[in-house]
C-alpha cells in the first residue's frame, strides 16, 4: 500500500481537489430535479405504514435526494404524521440496513457528531473514528458537526476530546477539531520547500523527534500546500514524508499524521483504502463501510470510485456486490451509483 501512495504522490498535483468540493459536486447522491416534497412524504408513508415495509421505496428516495431535500422531507413528514422519520425508519428496519437508511436520512453534520460521540462513549476511545473524521473534514464541516455535537450532548466537542485524548496526539486532534486549517487553494512553493526542510530537520535529521513541528505544519497548512510539501520532501530525504512519519512516530499520533498526509495527497484515495480494508479478508467491517459510504455519497463518491479502481483493479460496485447482500447491499450499491 505504501508503494501505491508513492504512485499517487508522483501525480499529487493532479489529485482530485474534492476536499473542498461542495456537497453534490462530485457525489453520486444529488438533488432531484422537479423535487416534490409532498409526493415523497406520501410515498414514504405508504412504504412504512402499509402491510409490510416497502424497502425499495425507502432506498430509492433516500439515495436519490440531496441532504437539504431530505431535511425538507423530514420536516414535512413530522408535520403530516406527528412522527419523526428517523424513528419510523428505526422501527421498520433493523441491523446494517437500518443504520445506512438512518444515516442517509440525517444531515451529514448530525451523523459526524453521533459517530464522534459514540467513539468517545463508555470505556475506551475509538481513535480510528476520531482520526478519520477530523483529518478529512473541511473547516465548514467541522464547524457544523461541532454545532450538532453541542446540541446533542450539551457540551462542546473540544471539552469532550480533552477528557479522552492527551499528549502530542491530543494536541493535534484538538487543533483539528478547532477547524482552523488554512484553506487558501493557492500554493506557495518556497513555503512548501521550507516546511519540507523543517519536517526533515524535526524528524529524520535529528536524534529524537520534534513532534510539535510536525503537528504545527500538518494540522495548519492547506491540503494543496501539504501536497506540494510532500513533493518537496523528496529533495531532502530518500524517504517519502509518510515513510518518515512511520519511522519517527508511533501509536495514535503516527496514525493521525499519516491520515492527514494521505488526505492531503488525495482524500478520495484515502477513503478508497478505508473501503477496501473494511471488505478485506474474512468478515466485513460494516460499521466503517456504512460510515464511509454515507458520509461521502454526496461529496466525492465519483472520485472515490475512480481511485478505488486505480488502486485495486476492480470496481467498487463489484467489491460491494461480492461482499454484502440483501437490502443493505442494494442500498450501498445505489450510493456507489454505478458499475464503473
Amino acid at each position: 500500500m505504501a508503494d501505491l501512495w508513492e504512485e499517487l504522490q508522483s501525480v499529487a498535483n493532479a489529485a482530485p481537489a474534492s476536499f473542498a468540493a461542495a456537497p453534490g459536486e462530485r457525489g453520486t447522491i444529488k438533488a432531484k430535479a422537479n423535487f416534490n416534497v409532498s409526493e415523497d412524504v406520501a410515498a414514504l408513508r405508504k412504504a412504512i405504514e402499509g402491510f409490510g415495509t416497502n424497502e425499495k421505496t425507502l432506498i430509492e428516495i433516500l439515495t436519490h435526494r440531496s441532504s437539504s431535500q431530505k431535511q425538507e422531507i423530514a420536516k414535512a413528514y413530522r408535520e403530516t404524521t406527528k412522527r419523526i422519520l428517523v424513528n419510523d425508519l428505526k422501527g421498520e428496519t433493523h441491523g446494517d440496513f437500518e443504520k445506512v437508511l438512518v444515516g442517509l436520512a440525517r444531515p451529514l453534520a448530525v451523523n459526524d457528531a453521533e459517530w464522534l460521540h459514540n467513539a468517545m462513549k463508555g470505556a475506551g476511545t475509538n481513535n480510528n473514528i476520531l482520526i478519520e473524521i477530523l483529518s478529512s473534514r473541511t473547516n465548514k464541516q467541522i464547524k457544523e458537526l461541532s454545532a450538532a455535537y453541542a446540541e446533542e450532548t450539551k457540551k462542546t466537542l473540544i471539552q469532550a476530546l480533552k477528557t479522552e485524548v492527551s499528549g502530542h496526539y491530543g494536541k493535534a486532534i484538538i487543533l483539528l477539531a478547532e477547524g482552523a486549517r488554512d484553506e487558501n487553494p493557492s500554493v506557495n512553493v518556497d513555503k512548501a520547500r521550507e516546511d519540507a526542510q523543517a519536517l526533515y530537520q524535526a524528524g529524520e535529521k535529528r536524534l529524537g523527534t520534534d513532534e510539535s513541528k510536525f503537528i504545527e505544519i500538518l494540522c495548519k497548512r492547506s491540503f494543496p500546500q501539504l501536497r506540494q510539501t510532500t513533493l518537496e520532501y523528496k529533495n531532502f530525504s530518500k524517504n517519502t514524508l509518510q515513510k518518515s512519519i512511520e519511522k519517527e512516530m508511533s501509536g495514535n499520533l503516527e496514525d493521525l499524521l499519516v491520515s492527514i498526509v494521505k488526505c492531503a495527497i488525495s482524500t478520495p484515495a484515502y477513503f478508497a483504502e478505508k473501503l477496501s480494508k473494511s471488505m478485506k479478508g474474512v468478515g466485513t467491517d460494516e460499521t466503517t463501510l456504512t460510515r464511509v459510504m454515507v458520509s461521502r455519497g454526496e461529496i466525492d463518491m465519483l472520485d472515490i470510485r475512480a481511485e478505488y479502481k486505480t488502486l485495486y483493479k476492480r470496481s467498487l460496485y463489484k467489491a460491494i456486490s461480492s461482499d454484502v447482500s440483501g437490502y443493505y447491499g442494494d442500498c450501498l450499491k445505489m450510493i456507489c451509483g454505478g458499475e464503473d
